[in-house]
């Protein structure tokens, strides 16, 4: 049985066209929020950021029948309460307030209600309906709500919040036309009049107060605003006012407070307790409940496990070696498949173009360049998917929970594990997530510890080198040694994390942290339509930055690779081949050539120049110049590489990775040993080498200072990272020299 009947009241009769009408959708985290908004506006969405900040500015077209079409949706980030205190949060406050530059005025809301968790939903919808705007709400969740035993009276619902209510199930799609029906009508919707909550007397007289007595300051507050000001002291509302008219006005605020304080109960309990006993009222008229089914008590054991502060944290150590097991073993049959078409791709080049430097701009730049790190996609849409799965069914905040327990111990707090876990896929979405965190050290604590965090550009150097290096070994029959290599350099970035914000919050960023509370979403089955949207969007923009910044420093690289490419060198080796008509001869005739042209290169040069620098690494001129090249761009290592080694040569079919197996010194020992390419994948674990993120912590820092500090700090630390793991290396695997 479907547990809400949808309800929705009849339209107004329907006024003029408006050229665009704008709804706001908002809504608690994990209501479904932004599934419904994929599932109403589609492919037509525009992402960009807010003039000014870094918070996400989510738009969509609906175009639905009716006088308002085309309407536009603006997605605003969740929140549980108007009481805004993060950036997000303020951001959703200024939008709905219309003060937001360059930002016509929303004229609706669709405001998004969990059916599992009505009476904590309808705190923020009834705080949305006291603005005066049109509002439609969209219940969601109504299969869990199913599950708990809860039916909701959908008409009853409707009358008493005087809004129109639609029962939605965005994948299968169920309730969404009505729901843009209902939209349409917004338009023609009278002005609302706000719920009649008996609010305490104390706190009725500051509002009025505060609606009267601010108009010589040019401003004349509606009810939600005024009980923002009156309740949130300190809150988002009062400091923008603050900007807006100065310390006059907001100290009439302070005194409006005062003089209707009731010392026995605060404005904010006058308010949490009113409006929730109000709430209450309604969900008694509106909700009935049966026997609770065994699928909600079983997550509740499941829970038991999954937050335990000891088998929670053994359960996360096993899914993440999962999540890493996973991407060696998948990926396999794709990155093969790839890695044949580069190589028939190279060849058919090479054949049509010749031995030329166009020839081998396409062959050794391009291809050999841009497709060394294109076959590492398949790995990369893998640890996507994974992340996207984790959270689609509730895990990752469970993990949020669990280890707020070891963050707290040095400062920070559960909520910095949601950036520290996006930086995994790229740091720059999890520097900008840090806005969640309301306490300003510690989300700048956080955003100095995300590039930490080992991020998908990474991914293709540990790929490489730990498949060279490391033998496939399966232990305990469960998990492959390289999977437990790459986990290790994964929990690298972590297991620093923890003393560095330690010293942080206790050098840079003195103070308590706030503290840590989190909604546990049920668990549910993935909606696959938006993982694979998740999964596609960052491919796409893997593929995008393949083709756009990698492919331009590939060319760059192999430019100084190959000139000036002294004609005299090949003078004298054909004067050598002429000798001889030995096989094996010409071979090595064609090497040492190679060889001497990287030297005399533009890059080879750059190199020998910086080797005394990188010597104690065990790195020689070409992975020192390959690490020079990935400054702006960490995954540049791997194309640079691949130009180096010419993986894109017609007559090498080797693939990079057998390339670094076969590479040598000068003494013809190994260049990629065991203590070398541990000794390379700890460098790049912990160096800043990413542009967009130290450009992204400028503007969330608004200073050019903390992006200094972390490409400093993050550089001294890998270089000694480097350097301690390549010497311990030698002296624990018993090499000498």
């Amino acid at each position: 049985m479907n547990p809400v009947e949808s309800v929705a009241r009849q339209a107004p009769v329907q006024s003029t066209p408006a050229a665009l009408f704008r709804i706001a959708v908002l809504g608690n985290p994990n209501t479904g929020k932004s599934t419904l908004f994929n599932a109403l506006t589609g492919s037509r969405q525009k992402i960009g950021n807010y003039p000014g900040v870094t918070v996400e500015r989510k738009v969509g077209r609906l175009r639905a029948e009716g006088p308002t079409s085309p309407i536009e949706l603006i997605d605003l980030p969740g929140t549980y309460s108007m009481a805004a205190r993060s950036l997000d949060e303020q951001l959703a406050t200024e939008v709905l307030l219309g003060r937001v530059a360059g930002e016509d005025p929303v004229q609706g809301l669709l405001v998004v209600v969990d059916a599992s968790n009505l009476e904590r939903n309808l705190y923020l919808t009834t705080q949305l309906l006291e603005f005066g705007l049109p509002v439609v709400v969209a219940l969601t969740m109504i299969d869990i709500a199913e599950h708990r035993g809860i039916e909701i009276d959908g008409r009853r619902l409707a009358d008493a919040l005087n809004a129109p209510v639609v029962a939605v199930h965005p994948v299968s799609g169920k309730g969404i036309d009505e729901l843009r029906a209902r939209m349409a009508d917004l338009g023609d919707m009278p002005a609302r009049v706000r719920p009649p909550i008996p609010y305490p007397e104390p706190l009725r007289r500051g509002v009025e107060a505060m609606q009267h007595r601010l108009e010589p300051h040019g401003l004349r507050p509606g009810f939600a605003e005024a009980i923002r000001l009156l309740v949130d002291q300190g809150g988002a509302i009062e400091r923008s006012l603050s900007e807006r008219s100065g310390t006059e006005a907001v100290a009439l605020v302070r005194t409006i407070r005062e003089e209707n304080a009731d010392p026995a109960q605060p404005y904010i309990l006058q308010e949490s307790v009113t409006r929730y006993a109000w709430i209450r009222e309604i969900v008694s008229q509106t909700v009935r409940r049966q026997a609770v089914s065994r699928g909600s008590q079983g997550q509740e054991r499941l829970d038991r496990v999954l937050t335990h502060k000891f088998w929670g944290l053994l359960a996360l150590v096993i899914v993440m070696g999962a999540v890493f097991q996973s991407i060696f073993s998948a990926a396999t049959p794709a990155m093969d498949l790839i890695d044949r078409g580069t190589g028939a791709l190279g060849t058919l080049a090479s054949g049509a173009l010749g031995d030329g430097a166009l020839g081998s701009l396409v062959v050794d730049g391009v291809i050999g360049g841009v497709g060394s790190v294109v076959i590492f996609l398949p790995q990369i849409l893998i640890l996507f998917f994974l992340i996207a799965l984790l959270e689609e069914s509730g895990y990752l905040a469970r993990a949020a929970f669990l280890m707020d327990r070891i963050f707290a111990r040095v400062g920070l707090s559960g909520r910095s594990f949601i950036p520290l876990l996006s930086s995994f896929a790229c740091a720059v979405p999890g520097v900008m997530a840090s806005r969640v965190i309301e306490d300003r050290k510690t989300r700048m604590a956080t955003i100095l510890l995300a590039p930490l965090m080992s991020c998908s550009a990474r991914l293709p150097v540990y790929t490489v080198l730990i498949a060279a290096v490391v033998p496939s070994v399966m232990v305990l029959g469960l998990v492959d040694t390289q999977a437990l290599a790459m986990l290790a350099m994964y929990l690298l970035g972590i297991t620093l994390a923890w003393p560095l914000g330690w010293i942080f919050r206790r050098t840079l960023f003195r103070g308590k942290s706030s503290a840590f509370l989190i909604e546990l979403p049920p668990y549910r089955v993935p909606q696959w339509n938006s993982v694979l949207r998740t999964v596609l969007e960052r491919g796409w923009a893997f593929l995008v930055r393949a083709g756009t910044v990698i492919f331009a420093i590939s060319i760059v690289v192999w430019a100084l690779n190959y000139f000036p490419h002294p004609t005299e060198i090949h003078d004298r080796y054909d004067g050598l081949r002429n000798q001889t008509t030995d096989a094996s001869a010409l071979t090595e005739l064609d090497a040492r050539e190679a060889a001497e042209y990287q030297h005399q290169s533009f890059l080879g040069k750059a190199g020998k120049l910086i080797e005394p620098l990188v010597r104690p690494l065990g790195w020689d001129w070409r992975i020192g110049s390959a690490a020079i090249a990935s400054f702006p761009a960490r995954e540049v290592v791997i194309s640079t590489l691949g130009v180096i080694f010419s993986v894109g040569d017609s007559e090498n079919e080797d693939t990079l990775r057998r390339s670094i197996v076969n590479a040598r010194r000068e003494d013809g020992s190994r260049l990629f040993d065991l203590a070398t390419a541990l000794s390379l994948m700890v460098f790049f674990a912990l160096c800043a080498q990413c542009a967009a993120t130290l450009a992204v912590i400028r503007r969330e820092a608004n200073s050019w200072r903390w992006p200094a500090f972390v490409f400093g700090y993050m550089s001294v630390l890998a270089y000694l990272g480097a350097l301690c793991t390549y010497q311990v290396t030698r002296l624990l695997t018993g090499v000498s020299g």
